[in-house]
């Protein structure tokens, strides 16, 4: 195997019986891979070993010293990453990813001015960046400084929309807002992008937590104002002047009388069928959303309950959910072979949110 090859090398050379010369640029590339594998397995203090093996062949390889200042932090070995990481932020190539490792390296030492300015930097020349928005958020709600920790999450959404990490955030946060509506969206689009980690059970249960708030509270669906026709528009679902959020909350306000008896899969798949059917005859021009194209198509391929049930089911009641993926197999199937092949992809033009409404507090 390639590992085993590499590792070979390495030893050999370690060891003098391979002189420093004859060891190749494939060589090197080799002791990369190797390194990799042993991060990825968590055996990094190996990782570190034969990064450094490598950097003696190729000693100017931005690759290989980042890889290693990254190994070090993973290791809590701070220092010597800062060591490593500091002159990469001064190269030519130095990439988004160099401002990242540098600025946690920075916060796990506990200088967060340091990292706050690597963060700044790294924002400057690389502003699509979800990573770095995803971080410095990071940094801004350890420093307790809630509401730029979520302008910068969600800036984040706006400028890298199918990085998953930032919704997240958002959604996690904004659970604790009055107004539930972005923990809905952004939860569910977060589900989609990362569907199957500790994370996204976290987010299901919020999701559920989250209808529960929406309705629960008769005041959130108070004072929405009436649409006022826009005389530039000619289209019927062009007229409205309601902003996105207030919009999506007038309409699931219509449909109240569904969940009723309670918020439960079932319910929330009638609840939700019916938002998207008015969607898109009163506000789909309007506000293109991938979300809810997502859901559409899901719905005219027979799939949505399916779908509704993978998101709401496992934290709803999970005996019953085991019952209806048993009990619907060839439908549950079906869904997940869609899902794989076609995957949620957020467009970049459909950035709603109003990041100074999105007001705190319980």
């Amino acid at each position: 195997m390639q590992w085993q090859k590499a590792v070979r090398i390495w030893i050999l050379i370690i060891a003098g019986a391979l002189p420093f010369t004859q060891a190749s640029a494939q060589d090197a590339t080799e002791l990369h891979n190797t390194a990799r594998n042993f991060m990825r397995s968590g055996d990094y203090a190996n990782a570190v070993l034969v990064l450094n093996q490598a950097i003696q062949q190729e000693p100017d390889n931005y690759a290989l010293r980042k890889d290693l200042a990254f190994a070090y932090y993973l290791r809590n070995d701070f220092n010597r990453g800062k060591g490593i990481v500091d002159p990469l932020l001064d190269k030519k190539d130095a990439d988004a990813q160099v401002y990242q490792i540098a600025g946690n390296i920075y916060q796990a030492r506990g200088d967060f001015g340091g990292a706050e300015k690597i963060y700044k930097k790294g924002l400057k020349k690389f502003p699509k960046s979800g990573e770095l928005y995803n971080d410095f958020g990071e940094l801004l709600m350890n420093l307790k400084n809630v509401d730029m920790a979520i302008k910068h999450w969600v800036k984040g959404i706006e400028m890298d929309p199918n990085f998953p990490g930032n919704y997240y955030h958002a959604a996690t946060s904004l659970y604790y807002a009055k107004d539930p509506t972005w923990t809905i969206l952004y939860g569910e689009t977060f589900v989609n992008l990362e569907s199957y980690t500790t994370r996204t059970a976290e987010v299901r249960n919020l999701l559920v937590d989250s209808y529960k708030k929406l309705f629960d509270d008769p005041a959130i669906f108070n004072n929405i104002p009436e649409d006022v026709p826009s005389k530039s528009s000619k289209k019927k679902d062009e007229k409205s002047d309601l902003d996105f959020a207030t919009a999506f909350r007038k309409t699931m306000a219509k449909h109240v009388s569904v969940v009723m008896t309670g918020i439960e899969p079932e319910g929330l798949v009638m609840l939700r069928t019916r938002f998207l059917l008015d969607w898109y005859n009163f506000y789909s021009l309007k506000y293109p959303y991938a979300l809810f194209d997502f859901q559409r198509k899901l719905l005219r391929e027979g799939l949505f309950e399916a779908y509704n049930q993978w998101i709401f089911g496992p934290v709803s009641n999970q005996s019953d959910y085991k019952a209806w993926t048993s009990s619907h197999k060839q439908e549950y199937d079906a869904f997940a072979q869609y899902q794989r092949n076609n995957p949620l992809k957020l467009r970049g033009d459909e950035f709603y949110t109003d990041a100074s409404k999105l007001g705190m507090g319980k």
